[in-house]
């Protein structure tokens, strides 16, 4: 039953797409006409039914299985009290009474792409549309290391490990799913079934095998294996009954019937912007009986289900507005990219198929498959796979923190930074080698704290429909920087380094005069490049041209593209942003040969994992005559930073960026995402990460403009001043922003900004070796170090915590000069920097809140009164003329 190797026939699509700052409604993860859970059922003779009874999962798990309420389960955490007793922690994950933790349907498909980012849905109802109608519980076994070869594991394909911590549970017994319509015909005998008779409609049903097995002190591993499925038709013997309690004493299907094997391939319709993927069928045996527009399908769509409550919040699932709280959740996407220009439900660049909630309860995804997280109910969780598979890990933790930690031990996280990217401000411009060697200047009169020049037109500009665009072929443009390796040497004298731009796609060359070297024409040559359905290079639509992909599933196209990162760094570069990386096209072919919908969330993880071999490569290279020691300190190590991203991105990438938001202050798209990304994003294991300063996306149309303003601009730094990196950006269009070097007012507000970003130096240091440690971010939502308080659990935007000694209360609307701080309960006594005055909350008493002078330039910053790093922080502030 694995998924389809055929990758799904589609066709290239030119509508454009506009930014579009205005949000989109959130459509349903249910199963179409199948929104009614599922029951839960067992056998009323079994032991099941009798009583509760506890079952142990490796030696600190517990499952408990209780038959009262119509059966449910729960799975805790025991811990000795030392006199031999044991006790039962809280419920990691537990089902809904009477309610199936497990589903299974099928449904023909329906997407919706868009220059390589797409969502999927299910489709309208009609044939082959079967919707979850029962999970049966058979048995729960536990099995032992002497039980290794048991049948039961065997068929579950379970295969142990010396290092396997016995013992595993496995949970087994039958899903059904049944056609939503009781008036259609019959699949097996074409008779009409009369609208009222639910009962007597056909059912698909399938042994399912649950296996929990514990995989670290904080972790228990689940997996589901569906097996061959029985279409049965109870008409052929009306006295025997269909139910799952039934099925499980006589697996075979009733005859007549008719049991298949069925394969799907994934056929689109041609020239259309909502594409159809019908899951078409064939067959192992075939009868003339069976209608062929109401073939039964296979299983396609997974449901694993948590128990939840109104009163909880979930957090994470990546860079996005994740925080649900109550009973105003929504449906989240885990499994495409989303939360980008002209952003809505469906758009993030960083998706994690994690969460974690108020009580303390997590889980995880294993594998690439489109998933939703459906949080629309108020009682439960349902994680839906596009597949017919699920594995994953539940976590455990007494604390947001512990659960973060547990969770990234697993998936990665990144290394420690050279200290010279965190040592100044970035300084992205673009406009050639003189414009550089001005702003240099300006930069030094305002005696700015620099740390690098990004240069991102190193390859050269053209004007294009949405601005001003690169060439996207990564070697220096000398016209354009005329004299690159003196610039670059001149201020690397200074103690400033150089980074440039370079993303996994290319473009033919044949319009730019002075090219070098064709880098389309290379890897299209070695047949490095993601093909199309005909095997030429894929050429998918991109902003305002076409571009092909690299294809990182060939070993080929890795080795070519580190000798074109070993040319940029030869003249001198120590950084670059790695952009991209989402967009693989629906309909792509792969050297590897694997489905495109999965390899769409792989793909971040291996352009990242490209450029941090080349990192880690190069560092051993030049540093490998160093003592340890030395090794230790050295500061000369390269930094790439990505936008795109997966659950295991931070094992490979070593900085995160947003993507590009709209120069704006809206809370969708604009200033106040950028703050949600970033708190979301570190609660989904992406430590370290920062926004463009002043945001990228500009539209200036006649009747539709965003154009950046001198407020926004200084706000935007003010905000940035307090993440890993402080980056500034001209946008897409750059004459229609104010800049940082646009008046005598943004130039000192600017060093203003990178002096408090200076004077934090030393704490940020040991934040993000923090974050290299134990994966916890830089800047925080504050619900991970005060997870009780609903006032936090409710917060998106409003405020962070930077480490656990500082706390900032940006101002992120338009004209405001006051903020609203809050002070949890129990979070001691905060001074803020600018008056000296104290706000402090005890340790009994409700939180507190607090209105706060904020002017430009003095942003509501407070310390951890009798704080180290606070008292550095304020002295730093002083030496360097700010305070």
């Amino acid at each position: 039953m694995a998924s389809p190797a055929a990758p799904p026939k589609t066709s290239k699509k030119h509508h454009a797409r506009l930014n579009n700052p205005f949000p989109r409604a959130v459509p349903s993860a249910a199963i179409r006409a199948g929104d009614a859970a599922p029951r839960l059922s067992f056998a009323p003779t079994s032991k099941l039914a009798a009583h509760a009874h506890d079952f142990p999962v490796g030696t600190r798990f517990r499952l408990r299985w209780d038959p009262s309420r119509g059966g449910e389960v729960s799975l805790s955490r025991v811990v000795s009290s030392g006199a031999g007793d044991e006790s039962r922690r809280a419920v990691m994950w537990g089902s809904v009474p009477g309610v199936a933790f497990l589903a299974a349907a099928s449904a023909s498909t329906e997407a919706d792409e868009c220059r390589g980012s797409f969502s999927l849905r299910d489709g309208r109802r009609g044939a082959g549309l079967l919707v979850p109608h029962r999970q049966h519980v058979d048995k729960i076994k536990a099995f032992y290391r002497c039980d290794a070869e048991a049948e039961l594991l065997r068929a579950a394909g379970f295969q142990p490990f010396d290092a396997t911590r016995f013992p595993v549970l496995v949970i087994t017994g039958l899903v059904s799913a049944k056609p939503p319509s009781s008036s259609a015909s019959c699949s097996c005998c074409g008779l009409r079934r009369a609208r009222s008779s639910a009962a007597a409609r056909p059912a698909l049903t399938a042994r399912y095998w649950i296996i929990l097995e514990e995989k670290t002190d904080t972790q228990v591993g689940f997996s589901v294996k569906i097996g061959d499925y029985q279409w049965t038709c109870p008409h052929a013997d009306i006295s025997k009954s269909s139910s799952p309690a039934t099925a499980t004493a006589n697996p075979r299907p009733h005859r007549p019937s008719l049991r298949l094997r069925l394969s799907t391939r994934v056929v689109q319709r041609p020239a259309s912007k909502k594409t159809k993927l019908m899951m078409a069928t064939s067959r192992e045996e075939s009868s003339p009986l069976l209608p062929a527009m109401e073939r039964p399908e296979e299983f396609n769509r997974m449901q694993f289900v948590d128990k939840s409550s109104r009163n909880q919040g979930v957090f994470s699932c990546g860079e996005a507005i994740t925080k649900q709280y109550g009973v105003a959740f929504r449906a989240l996407p885990c499994g495409l990219i989303f939360f980008r220009s002209g952003g809505n439900w469906s758009t993030t660049y960083a998706p994690s198929p994690f969460y974690m909630t108020s009580k303390m309860r997590s889980l995880y995804l294993e594998g690439y498959d489109y998933s939703i997280f459906d949080l629309t109910k108020p009682d439960r969780v349902q994680i839906q796979v596009y597949g017919n598979s699920v594995q994953g890990r539940i976590l455990d933790g007494d604390s947001p923190t512990q659960l973060l930690t547990s969770y990234t031990e697993s998936t990665g996280r990144p290394p420690v930074l050279p200290r010279w990217i965190t040592s100044g401000a970035v300084v992205g411009m673009q406009g050639g080698t003189d414009t550089v060697r001005r702003v240099w200047n300006q930069l030094q009169e305002y005696d700015v704290p620099v740390s690098a020049f990004w240069l991102q037109d190193w390859v050269g500009q053209r004007k294009t429909a949405i601005g001003s665009q690169l060439w996207w072929n990564w070697e220096v443009d000398d016209a354009h920087y005329n004299g690159w390796k003196d610039l670059v040497s001149d201020l690397r004298r200074s103690g400033i380094r150089t980074m440039t731009y370079c993303n996994p796609c290319l473009v033919p060359m044949d319009q730019k005069p002075n090219t070098k070297r064709h880098l389309f024409e290379e890897a299209k040559k070695l047949g490095i490049l993601v093909r199309d359905e005909a095997g030429e290079p894929y050429m998918m639509p991109n902003t305002a041209f076409d571009v092909a992909m690299l294809d990182f599933t060939n070993p080929d196209a890795h080795a070519w593209f580190k000798n074109i990162l070993r040319g940029m760094v030869d003249d001198g570069v120590s950084g670059w942003m790695a952009d991209f990386g989402e967009g693989l096209p629906l309909d792509a072919r792969l050297h590897s040969g694997e489905h495109p919908i999965a390899a769409h969330n792989r793909y971040p993880e291996l352009w990242a994992r490209v450029n941090r071999e080349f990192a880690d490569e190069w560092r051993k290279s030049t540093t490998g005559n160093l003592s340890p020691e030395n090794k230790e300190e050295d500061d000369d190590g390269l930094v790439f930073f990505v936008r795109s991203g997966f659950r295991e991105s931070s094992r490979w990438a070593m900085l995160f960026w947003e993507g590009d938001q709209m120069v704006s202050w809206q809370a969708n798209d604009g200033i106040k995402s950028s703050v949600v990304g970033l708190l979301t994003g570190g609660l989904s294991g992406f430590p370290l990460n920062h926004s463009d300063a002043g945001g990228y996306c500009t539209v200036d149309l006649p009747f539709l403009r965003y154009r950046r303003g001198e407020e926004l601009l200084l706000r935007w730094m003010e905000v940035n001043a307090f993440t890993v990196v402080l980056r500034t950006h001209e946008g897409n269009k750059p004459a229609s922003n104010c800049q940082f070097y646009s008046t005598n007012r943004t130039m000192a507000h600017f060093a203003r900004c990178a002096k408090i970003y200076k004077a934090w130096e030393f704490y940020r240091d040991e934040l993000v070796r923090e974050a290299a440690a134990m994966g916890l971010p830089v800047a925080r939502h504050m619900f991970l170090h005060y997870p009780e308080d609903e006032r936090v659990q409710g917060m998106t935007w409003q405020e962070f915590l930077v480490g656990t000694e500082m706390l900032v209360v940006p101002v992120l609307d338009k004209g405001r000069s006051k903020v609203t701080a809050y002070f949890p309960a129990g979070a001691g006594a905060w001074r803020h920097v600018w008056s000296g005055e104290e706000y402090v909350v005890g340790d009994e008493e409700g939180g507190l809140e607090a209105e706060v002078e904020a002017r430009v330039g003095y942003p509501a910053v407070f310390v951890r009164s009798g704080s180290l790093v606070g008292e550095r922080f304020v002295s730093n502030l002083r030496h360097l003329k700010v305070l």
